[in-house]
């Protein structure tokens, strides 16, 4: 009688070795809980609503606020309130100070300095429809603070997320999908093929990444999320390209591959409908390697200069902002976008290690 069980296959084995490790699984809730956010946010069904100016500018977190950290008006410097007169004390300007006592007190910034157009701005901002109800419900403080035009800090991270998530994982599938392809073709056919591919391989590993990186943003020069994604894909190649042309060169010589050959398989079907899913296994483990980078590159790339444009935000463009805030005392966004990419960051390479050990046919 033939065996109706089929031995389990190297996916089957790597996800059972997945679920008995604890950690990978935490790890890997906590990426899934940050997908999830993405495609919320992609749709529009959560913080669509992102850029409007629901607080003051800065609003401290409720926290912070309630702790007496709450915004108060600020006298201009150099001018101290004097208290009023007693009441047996005559004075001749108590009329002018009475009618003084009804109008508004001058407005002022952060610094305690005396808006002189702010009366005018207000004038301005009342002719728009829906301005005027907009401004008067800004809210003195927010559940976790606000940025520099009161939005909401928990919304722009969020939707920061979603463009660091994007250019990650989008910039990894280039990078892994251009080492995969001239790793398979120089592995396969080897001879000058390969010493071409391996001379292309020694010019990029040559020049540091970091130059290597301003010298594509240099050559592309537009600013977007799509630049981004080229300027990463494009200089990341390079360990997906060593490791898939090894794996290729040890297997082109192996019974299935001969056997393909002789029944007359193409050598593109026989890369990469034979060779492929033996080492495919080898890309998703890189792959999953690089976003991880990726992500850290973005926000290299903001504080460079080339990161995403005016009206995007992401986490590389909030901790851009947050250097300057830090300044005056504001650590809000700092935190939130430095915290969530840390927990994104610290998961997704614990998954990555466990998923390379459970893929790993040594690891028994």
């Amino acid at each position: 009688m033939h065996n109706t069980h089929a031995a389990p296959g190297l996916w089957a084995l790597a996800w059972r070795r997945l679920r008995a490790d604890r950690v990978a699984m935490a790890a890997l809730a906590i990426v899934g809980a940050f997908m999830l956010l993405l495609v919320l946010s992609a749709s529009g069904l959560i913080v669509s609503d992102w850029e409007e100016e629901v607080g003051i500018n800065y609003a401290p977190p409720s926290f912070a606020a309630s702790a007496g950290n709450g915004v108060g008006r600020v006298s201009p410097p150099g001018v101290t309130r004097q208290a009023p007169p007693p009441a047996n004390e005559f004075d001749p300007l108590a009329e002018d100070l009475q009618a003084l006592q009804g109008a508004p007190a001058p407005e002022v910034d952060m610094h305690g300095v005396v808006d002189p157009l702010a009366d005018d701005l207000k004038i301005l901002r009342a002719q728009l429809p829906g301005a005027s109800a907009a401004a008067a419900e800004r809210l003195p403080s927010l559940p976790f603070g606000g940025d520099k035009w009161g939005h909401d800090v928990i919304k722009k991270t969020i939707k920061g997320a979603e463009t660091s998530i994007v250019v990650g994982l989008v910039a990894a599938l280039v990078a892994v999908g251009l080492g995969t392809l001239f790793g398979a073709v120089s592995g396969f056919y080897g001879g000058l093929v390969d010493d071409f591919f391996n001379w292309f391989y020694s010019i990029f590993t040559s020049i540091p990444s970091i130059l290597m990186i301003l010298t594509v943003a240099a050559v592309l020069q537009q600013k977007g999320v799509m630049t981004i994604v080229l300027i990463l894909g494009l200089t990341g190649w390079t360990g997906p390209y060593r490791l898939i042309r090894a794996e290729y060169i040890k297997h082109k010589a192996r019974e299935y591959v001969m056997a393909a050959d002789a029944i007359g398989a193409s050598s593109w079907r026989k890369m990469f409908s034979h060779i492929f899913p033996n080492v495919s296994h080898v890309a998703l483990v890189q792959m999953s390697i690089l976003v991880v980078g990726f992500i850290k590159a973005e926000v290299i790339l903001s504080f460079l200069g080339f990161g995403v444009p005016v009206g995007v935000v992401s986490w590389g463009s909030m901790l851009n902002e947050a250097q300057n805030e830090l300044i005056l005392g504001k650590w809000w966004q700092l935190t939130a976008a430095a915290t969530a990419m840390a927990l994104l960051v610290t998961a997704f390479s614990l998954f990555t290690d466990a998923l390379r050990d459970a893929l790993d046919p040594k690891v028994k």
